[in-house]
């Protein structure tokens, strides 16, 4: 069996197979690196269709769509000391999710997150993007999630407090092909 360390050294050096349409790379009109738009790659077989492995060192989220392939995309991932790592299940979906920072982020950086303390809606401003992806362990909510972002710069940076950030065309692309229980492992 493979351990995390080996998959995540594998996935980095495994090139790209196949890019996706350029109408798919355009998406959004946003400037990110190529090496961040989404790519065909080949993944270990040991890894079963449907799963979603994220390499946060790497910023890269894996969703694999058959034995030994998977749609590699760019992500932010959480800063330092911030950041998701195990196993969890996709537990909620939600398409234009309201959002409301974490009392730990209000605390943390209240100059920031204290003047949404009573949430946002749902919509093109919230930084939760077009679609969430809630995380859960063992039937709890981890407060992680893998959601669109209105902020394209953070794609293959470590900046966010602890969520998986995709451009909102992909996570939209992503939200249709998952399903509640969809198995997600971050490296």
């Amino acid at each position: 069996m493979q351990t995390r360390r080996q998959f995540a050294a594998m996935m980095a050096a495994i090139p790209a197979a196949a890019l996706l349409p350029a109408a798919a790379r355009a998406a959004e009109g946003q400037q990110v690196a190529p090496e961040f738009m989404p790519r065909s790659v080949r993944v270990s077989s040991d890894i079963a269709p449907g799963q979603i492995v994220v390499a946060p060192q790497q910023h890269y989220l894996y969703y694999v769509t058959q034995p030994g392939q998977a749609t590699r995309y760019g992500v932010g991932v959480g800063r330092a000391g911030l950041a998701f790592h195990g196993d969890a299940v996709v537990g909620r979906k939600a398409e234009w999710p309201s959002w409301r920072p974490t009392d730990e982020m209000i605390e943390r950086e209240p100059q920031q997150y204290a003047q949404f303390a009573d949430g946002v809606p749902g919509g093109p401003d919230n930084p939760l993007g077009a679609r969430a992806l809630y995380l859960y362990q063992d039937g709890v909510d981890t407060y992680f999630r893998i959601h669109g972002t209105t902020d394209p710069g953070s794609i293959g940076r470590s900046v966010s407090n602890g969520c998986i950030r995709m451009l909102n065309d992909h996570v939209k692309a992503l939200y249709e092909q998952v399903a509640v229980g969809t198995r997600v492992t971050v490296l």
